[in-house]
């Protein structure tokens, strides 16, 4: 099996994790909307529960994100197994609710695991993967996120169809209960997988980085070239780190390149919760029945978005390693402006009390299309990056700010939707406007390239490269293809190595 392969398979198992946070997110919209759901729950203060609702999960997330940060005595591994089991436990809670606090509970706990997965998973993936494939294989995170969502919305649809107008609680227990069998799956197969070869050497078990770096990326050959320069470069900056001792949340901010990162990576979340995706994820029946849209059909309109979405993340997917992360989110944040500019206006000149087809289905249309180019660009964009901006000291607590910054503000979005679509309408869109076109001027103005640097490069990346950065250009002293090239050279003189072997190494992992 060819290197790149075996890394995108790793990669792929762990972002289960990732599809129990899409599932989540997308399975919420027809829940809160069931009938039952709604005769069970929601007779009093139906806005103020169903946000609740919502936004406990999120607030789990948050909690949960910021526990990962000190999960590093367990591995990568570990804290997948652990936040599995929280998943599962919050999962059970909820499908057996039978008073609205089980469901704020139930919400809060899966939360809580979602949060540590959603942390720990994009890591994982970054620390074992190459520098070329590197966006791809952390892309995964939002590809699994989009193919839960599909799960989510097509199951509840169908059990939405099946037993609407009904009291039959299966109608919402069905969903909720479907999310327990992937997070089963992952928990009881995730210790077979190899652990971070940085986590290793990070732990006194060079020896054990050595073979599994070299399982990743040269079938097993602890004598590749390419394997060896990554290596002593990772056994490098970790010297260089405990040399510096225990980091804590407060070297995040101690220092320019540090502080500059962080500021960085806070925006990149916050930014993407602020396009607007979660107001359509969560209330998406509220959201369409602004221009007539009934709740069957808007149900299974999120349902078709879903798919669009899984198809958007498949782009980024084969783009991002050769376009690069800069270029797509300029340019996406721009084009989700626009798609919230001409819906704000057709929801103001056409509402509900209309019998403007055309108006209507344009509004889907744009939906649509908002939602694939956010899942080519912002959504991959804000797990990718944020991964791979740390070196391997500062990287749990790094991502894990990040990951908060996100998961504060889709609570927010969580609580405030359902409040400001009733009371607002179209008016609620201009925050979105607003914040997207300031998005793409940021990016522009501040988010340095990444594409193809080693981890091992960002604290020098982030030392030496202008604040400012349109137009600026720069080069890592590392130069690890080189560096794999020349020891190539040197051990075919000595007869050591086949001719050609990085050469051929470099070409199978791309």
């Amino acid at each position: 099996m060819k290197s790149g392969v075996y890394q995108f398979l790793v990669g792929s198992f762990a972002a289960i994790g990732s599809f129990l946070f899409g599932y989540d997110l997308g399975v919420i919209a027809e829940v809160v909307a069931s009938d039952s759901f709604k005769e069970s729950f929601l007779q009093q203060n139906g806005d103020s529960r169903s946000g609740t609702v919502v936004a406990l999960f999120t607030a789990g997330c948050f909690v949960g994100a910021f526990f990962a940060s000190f999960t590093d005595p367990l591995g990568r591994r570990g804290t997948i197994l652990m936040a599995s089991c929280i998943f599962i436990i919050g999962g059970i809670i909820q499908t057996a609710g039978v008073h609205i606090a089980m469901l704020y509970i139930g919400r809060l706990v899966a939360g809580i695991g979602v949060g540590f997965l959603t942390m720990i998973i994009p890591i994982y993936q970054a620390e074992l993967a190459h520098r070329k494939i590197r966006g791809k294989i952390t892309s995964l995170q939002q590809l699994f996120n989009a193919l839960g969502q599909i799960f989510a919305t097509w199951i509840g649809y169908g059990c939405y169809m099946t037993w609407t107008g009904t009291s039959n609680s299966k109608e919402w227990r069905i969903p909720l209960g479907c999310q327990i069998i992937p997070a089963l799956f992952l928990g009881a197969l995730i210790m077979l997988f190899p652990e971070s070869p940085r986590w290793l050497c990070d732990h006194d078990r060079a020896d054990e980085g050595l073979k599994t770096l070299a399982r990743l990326h040269a079938h097993g050959d602890t004598s590749d070239p390419y394997v060896l320069a990554e290596y002593d470069l990772i056994l490098a900056q970790i010297t260089e780190e405990h040399s510096h001792g225990k980091v804590t949340y407060l070297d995040l901010f101690r220092g320019w390149p540090n502080a500059r990162r962080m500021f960085l990576v806070m925006a990149i979340q916050a930014s993407c919760q602020m396009t607007g995706v979660s107001a359509i994820q969560y209330f998406s029946p509220q959201i369409f029945a602004q221009i007539g849209i009934s709740t069957g059909t808007s149900l299974l309109l999120q349902a078709v978005n879903a798919i669009i979405a899984f198809a958007g993340t498949t782009v980024c997917i084969l783009t991002i390693d050769s376009i690069g992360r800069r270029p797509l989110e300029i340019y996406g944040c721009l084009f989700l402006c626009a798609t919230f500019i001409v819906n704000a206006t057709i929801i103001k000149r056409f509402p509900a009390s209309t019998e403007n087809t055309a108006a209507h289905w344009a509004f889907v249309a744009l939906t649509y299309a908002f939602n694939f180019v956010f899942f080519i660009t912002s959504g991959p964009l804000s797990w990718s990056i944020p991964a791979e901006l740390f070196g391997t000291a500062m990287r749990l607590k790094g991502v894990s700010w990040g990951a908060m910054t996100s998961f504060a503000f889709n609570t927010m979005i969580g609580q405030v939707t359902p409040i400001a679509v009733t009371a607002i309408g179209w008016q609620y869109y201009i925050v979105f406007i607003v914040c997207n076109f300031t998005n793409a001027v940021f990016f522009w103005c501040f988010q340095p390239e990444t594409k193809g640097l080693n981890l091992e490069d960002m604290d020098e990346l982030f030392r030496d490269h202008p604040v400012f950065v349109p137009g600026s250009k720069w080069v890592p002293s590392s130069k690890v293809d080189e560096v794999a090239r020349e020891i190539g050279r040197k051990e075919r003189d000595s007869g050591v190595l086949g001719k050609g072997r990085e050469a051929e190494y470099l070409e199978d992992v791309v």
